[in-house]
């Protein structure tokens, strides 16, 4: 970047001119407004503030169609003044040939036809002695190191009579031959006949791309007796013209000081889990030299600006102040290495020293070059001994080496910016590192690469092991649902349309987490429980369809555990304190799970109608409970293929159950009847599911009548198998009754529900309407959403970790003979069950907590109310703490998003934002991509509700349904993930309902899963129960982008308060007697969603994201 420093014209050379024009010099104001005119690679920069002569400033002083002058015209050379930077600036000397020819070229114009008689006899020794110049300046540049690639490439221009202009010469988009120039200028009287003053660019100097634009001058004679000598002024070298003769014009230089501070880089890196291991070797010793010499690091400070113009007034003189690129591409920037300086824990600083002049302007990005062989985790950046004190760049990312990548990685200061609103020296950086971060959607991805692209759930089968290993792809017209990120492993060999399988499964660098030292996330953990702790048990326990023998064998895993022969306990005690025990050194290690605090407070409260009941409302899984609108009830499936629709739990029925205390028809439109239903869902897979062994399924419905105390009471569970192609389609009612075998097969078809009730839970509720859909929101904010972005600032603690756990969900969780189909009743159709669920059942519009309570009935609009909402139920723990989070986030995401759109015009204008949601609903969610209720962007009001939906699904939504799984489903009776076997009155004439008559209890143990299932499943509920050390949670600790505004800093304190009053409405809710779905002899009080939480299963707690 250059910077004309000083162009005055005096005001007594004004009055000369008698053009009035002094009356508008003392106008001048340093804020006045500066037009610009950009045509293909023209500009000019208008100074606007003399407002005496307006028609003299209506056009540009010359056009892009004027071409440079041949060397044979005339030209009137009035003022010449180079600025030449040191070497150590930037870049490398130009080369010697550059300097010889761009200097001779100016000899020659100087000694051009146009001038006096006198001057043209004293030409030939003129043009020998500026050639012999030429030479030696150019000699003289090259042996000190001076960068010299040309000559001037600005035009000063001033219209008499009227207000000065700056013009930039329009040398296309490349100017690769030119460097930035100091020129300055100072005018102090002037001929009658000249009407501009002119700085020239010789023709050499421009590359094979220019476009030159040069204002033609008209002949006058002037004498030209003028002589050249070097100067040093401070850091720089002038070469100057001293002196006109003849005519009496004089020009001098204007040599006014430049202000520099040192600025002080502090680079701020976090050693990594397993660092030093794995950078033993010669990477770490050459990383090492690198450390010593100080090239560890290379930083380039970036300008903000890359055109400034200031008009201020000086005395009796106009000072106009100009700052102007080299060439319309490049960016001010000041390089330096930094050194290693302190370590500390886990922190490790290197520093670099800056001289930044003031017409550098405001740093708005720092770019990085790791020179290292590793790559590096980076936590800031923080400049010291700025003028306006320090600035931060909070970067809490992965720098790869350069021999990885030789792309240099960008962060941008803590300063949001909406596109329209982008200084113009980061607008180039900031398209550029979402360039970088959307590929090209080809190749391999890299573990160090940052990019973000789409692709279908094709990876989850494993074709090339065996055909009964291969599974469908999801994504598309036949099975619908959400994109994941794209990895470009190859396609299996069987299998086109399938990706082979890898340990190691792509996440972009920034995704993962599992590294950093302080980061001790369960990712590891779940890892420890998939790869080493389920084989143990499958080692301990021989026979993996072995059940339980009795109540009081599941209760050992409480308190005697199970010995893990052979199995490092040093390692998992590290890993899973809770759960493995070494039992002496060296030897076995034991399994023991600790009492899950449902079980602990009353063992018998699973075998409870009454806790059945209140787990709808303040359990697992509160988003399946429905209110019943209509009665009778009715299937929606073709009666052809599934039989009948009608269902047999009637009318007269559900008045038995209720004795009588109301109709049906009263209770229906009293609102008292309410059901969990997965009858339509399941019910296709039933004859599927049947297919596979140790593993059965029902479609069902179960009824709940709404008692006068606010609590569910079940009435009635209808199973139903569908017709096959040898049995007739079978749907069985059962209630409670106070004889022995109903009383039993009514507990039967509770487990039943139960499991119906834990699969939808994990495969749609948790998985899908939190993980899976969530996570095209993620890839299209990194693809459109620059990260200065105020929006991406917004959602980034809600989007931290989550594609990493995703990710490990498909490698061994979701996957072909994974946990979820070895230990879920639906098998190996578990995750193609959730694509049914995602087509018939998802809406983004219904995501929002208030939009899912109206939908199932569970509340209605009732502006009186609080949150705006009348609850059905009103003791419905789940959704009274859920409204109040609800709420909250919105209101804090309504200052955020008012303050930096105060007006509607700037969301409708902000080109990313729309970018971002156009690829979440066209690429992201593309099988729904045209249907009617996607949000549209045009207003706060919708921007608000888009952005609180997404925030309330990766924070309380995912709380609600995860964070209780050990609480809930450790004691695996309560919920029970598989049932094994029929119901045992499908077929009384067969061994199985003898046995029951027998012996019931053992019939239904040997119905629960196995205990290889049941320990697998405790495991990992145990792991995904659990709270990081160091958990971010709602209303922790503020982003640095928002602690750099003062509004958004005031709104998240305000958040922040609110979410601690939560806290204390969730505590007085725990301990109110008359909140009996909270409260009770043996209930565990409902805190799933309260915001914080210590480490560990707690049963509460909110964090920001879905990490886990």
């Amino acid at each position: 970047m250059a910077r004309i420093r000083d162009w005055r014209v005096s005001d007594q050379h004004l009055r000369d001119r008698g053009s009035g024009a002094s009356a508008a010099a003392a106008t001048a104001k340093g804020s006045d407004v500066v037009e610009q005119w950009r045509n293909d690679g023209v500009g000019v920069v208008r100074a606007a503030g003399l407002r005496e002569n307006p028609s003299a400033v209506s056009t540009p002083p010359f056009s892009r169609e004027e071409k440079l002058p041949q060397v044979d015209q005339h030209w009137e050379l009035r003022q010449t003044s180079l600025h030449v930077d040191d070497r150590e600036r930037a870049g490398a000397p130009p080369s010697f040939l550059s300097s010889f020819f761009s200097w001779s070229f100016l000899a020659i114009l100087i000694g051009s036809d146009g001038y006096s008689a006198a001057d043209k006899a004293l030409r030939p020794i003129f043009l020998s002695l500026l050639s012999f110049f030429s030479f030696f300046f150019s000699l003289f540049s090259e042996v000190r190191g001076l960068r010299w690639s040309g000559l001037f490439h600005h035009i000063l221009v001033l219209l008499f009579g009227g207000p000065p202009f700056v013009g930039l010469t329009g040398l296309g988009r490349r100017w690769s031959s030119l460097e930035a120039r100091e020129a300055i200028v100072r005018l102090c009287r002037s001929h009658a006949e000249p009407s501009r003053a002119l700085l020239a660019a010789p023709k050499a100097a421009f590359s094979a791309h220019a476009r030159p634009s040069i204002s033609l001058l008209k002949p006058s004679p002037c004498s030209v007796h003028q002589f050249f000598r070097a100067t040093k002024l401070g850091s720089s070298h002038v070469v100057r013209r001293a002196r006109f003769g003849g005519n009496a014009i004089k020009a001098s230089i204007a040599t006014t000081s430049e202000t520099t501070v040192t600025v002080k880089a502090v680079v701020t890196v976090q050693t990594t889990f397993g660092g030093k291991l794995s950078n033993l070797g010669l990477s770490r010793g050459l990383d090492d030299i690198a450390d010593l010499f100080g090239k560890s690091l290379l930083l380039e400070l970036v300008s903000s600006d890359l055109d400034r113009l200031q008009v201020g007034q000086g005395g009796a003189e106009i000072v106009i102040t100009v700052f102007v690129p080299a060439d319309s591409e490049k960016k001010k920037t000041l390089t330096a290495y930094a050194h290693r300086g302190k370590e500390a824990d886990d922190e490790l600083q290197y520093e670099a020293t800056f001289k930044v002049s003031e017409a550098f302007g405001e740093v708005g990005a720092v770019l990085i070059e790791n020179e290292h062989h590793k790559e590096m985790f980076f936590k800031e950046i923080v400049l010291h001994g700025l003028p306006n004190g320090p600035v931060t760049f909070s970067c809490n990312s992965w720098v790869h080496s350069k021999f990885d990548n030789p792309q240099k990685r960008i962060f941008f200061s803590n300063k949001s910016y909406l596109p329209s609103q982008t200084p113009s020296g980061l607008k180039q950086l900031r398209e550029k590192d979402l360039e970088n971060q959307r590929g090209d959607g080809t190749g391999q991805r890299k573990a160090s690469d940052r990019i973000y692209d789409y692709d279908t759930y094709n990876d989850l089968g494993s074709p090339d092991e065996n055909d009964d290993m291969a599974r469908p792809v999801l994504g598309g017209l036949d099975r619908p649902y959400p994109r994941r990120c794209r990895t470009g492993r190859d396609p299996s060999k069987k299998d086109p349309l399938s990706e082979s399988r890898s340990l190691d499964v792509y996440v972009p660098r920034d995704e993962a987490f599992s590294e950093v030292k302080t980061m001790q996330f369960s990712t590891k953990t779940v890892r420890s429980v998939v790869h080493a702790l389920i084989p143990s048990i499958e080692t301990s326990l021989v026979d993996a369809a072995l059940g339980f023998p009795h109540f009081t064998a599941i209760d050992t895993l409480f308190n005697e555990g199970i010995k893990l022969p052979n199995v490092d306990g040093g390692f998992f005690k590290t890993l899973l304190p809770r759960m493995v025990k070494a039992i002496s050194e060296g030897g076995d290690s034991l399994l023991l799970f600790e009492i899950p605090e449902l079980f602990d407070r009353d063992k018998f409260s699973w075998f409870k109608d009454e806790e059945f009941g209140r787990q709808t409302l303040a359990g697992l899984n509160p988003f399946s409970i429905k209110l019943v609108t209509e009665l009778p009830l009715k299937s929606k499936l073709d009666p052809k293929i599934y039989g009948p629709p009608e269902s047999l739990i009637t009318e007269e029925l559900i008045e038995q159950e209720i004795k009588g205390v109301m109709t049906a028809q009263e209770a229906l439109k009293n609102k008292r009847l309410f059901i969990l239903d997965y009858h339509d869902l399941l019910l296709p897979y039933v004859n599927k599911v049947r297919s596979l062994k140790g593993t059965t399924l029902y479609g069902s419905r179960t009824l709940f009548f709404l008692t006068n105390s606010g609590t569910l009471r079940p009435i009635a569970i209808e199973l139903t198998r569908p017709p096959s192609a040898d049995k007739p389609q079978w749907k069985h009612v059962y209630i409670y009754d106070c004889d022995a075998t109903t009383s039993w097969l009514w507990k039967f078809a509770k487990a039943h529900v139960c499991a119906h009730d834990a699969g939808y839970h994990q495969l749609v509720v948790h998985w899908l309407r939190t993980h899976c859909c969530t996570e095209p929101y993620i890839i299209a904010a990194n693809r459109q959403l620059s990260a200065m972005h105020p929006i991406y600032r917004l959602l980034h603690p809600h989007f931290r970790y989550t594609m990493e756990i995703n990710a490990l969900a498909r490698e061994a969780l979701i996957n072909a003979g994974g946990i979820i189909e070895g230990s879920f009743s639906p098998g190996k159709f578990s995750i193609e069950l959730s694509s049914v669920a995602y087509d018939q059942e998802w809406r983004f519009d219904m995501e929002a907590l208030p939009a899912d309570l109206i939908r199932r009935g569970m509340a209605v609009e009732d502006l009186t109310a609080e949150h705006g909402l009348k609850l059905v139920i009103e003791d419905y723990p789940f959704a009274n703490d859920g409204l109040v989070l609800w709420d909250t986030i919105k209101t804090w995401v309504t200052d955020y998003v008012n303050h930096y759109y105060p007006e509607p015009t700037l969301i409708a204008n902000d080109a990313e934002l729309h970018a971002w949601w156009t690829e979440v609903r066209t690429k992201g969610h593309e099988d729904k991509k045209d249907e009617p209720w996607w949000p549209v962007l045009n207003t706060q009001e919708d921007l608000i509700q888009v952005l609180s939906t997404i925030i309330w699904v990766t924070s309380g939504h995912h709380a609600a349904v995860n964070f209780g799984q050990y609480l809930y489903g450790g004691y695996f009776p309560n919920r029970p993930t598989v049932i094994r076997t029929n119901m045992p009155n499908e077929h009384p004439d067969e061994v199985l309902y003898k046995n029951f008559i027998e012996k019931p209890e053992s019939v239904l143990l040997e119905s629960f899963p196995s205990q290889v299932q049941a320990t697998t499943v405790m495991a990992i509920l145990d792991v995904l129960s659990s709270h990081s050390p160091d958990e971010e949670y709602l209303g922790g600790q503020s982003e640095p982008a928002w602690a750099a505004d003062p509004v958004i800093k005031a709104a998240y304190e305000r958040y922040a308060g609110r979410l601690l009053e939560l806290e204390g409405i969730i505590d007085a809710r725990n301990v109110d007697p008359k909140l009996l779905n909270r409260t009770g002899a043996g209930v565990v009080p409902y805190q799933l969603l309260k915001p914080s939480s210590k480490s560990g299963v707690t049963g509460m707690g909110v964090p920001n994201s879905i990490s886990i």
